[in-house]
């Protein structure tokens, strides 16, 4: 079944030693590869917060979340197995969670902090790797 189409509850429950893109077995080649999402929301006028904690307590997908005092009401971080899936936990904040506003912002990688930065090299050029 396609990830769109899926409830939450069977995005979370993919059998062990499956691939969740495929349905396949998993390769052993390498480590799996997790994508990632922190994701900013601010709650309709009518929805309590009550039901947003609710609804992450059952979200498989949502990893951690804090209130925040910003022009946002809360971050969400969230990871899944695809991409897909993590979309699709992102559209399931706006449409079951009472979201009025959710803007994702997808990690792509960590950035390395134990290494002295060279002072040559900006910042936001990143390594070749």
């Amino acid at each position: 079944m396609s990830p769109w189409r899926m409830t939450r509850w069977e995005r979370g429950d993919l059998p062990p030693g499956t691939d969740s893109d495929s349905g396949e077995p998993a390769t052993t080649d390498g480590p799996q590869r997790r994508h990632e999402a922190l994701v900013s929301v601010r709650l309709g006028r009518s929805a309590p917060g009550s039901h947003l904690v609710e609804y992450l307590r059952h979200e498989p997908c949502a990893v951690d979340a804090w209130w925040i005092a910003a022009d946002v009401d809360a971050v969400i971080r969230l990871a899944a197995d695809s991409m897909a899936v993590l979309h699709r936990a992102v559209a399931d904040l706006r449409l079951r969670a009472g979201v009025e506003v959710a803007e994702a912002n997808y990690i792509l990688r960590a950035l390395d902090l134990s290494a002295p930065a060279d002072p040559r090299t900006p910042e936001w050029a990143g390594s070749a790797a």
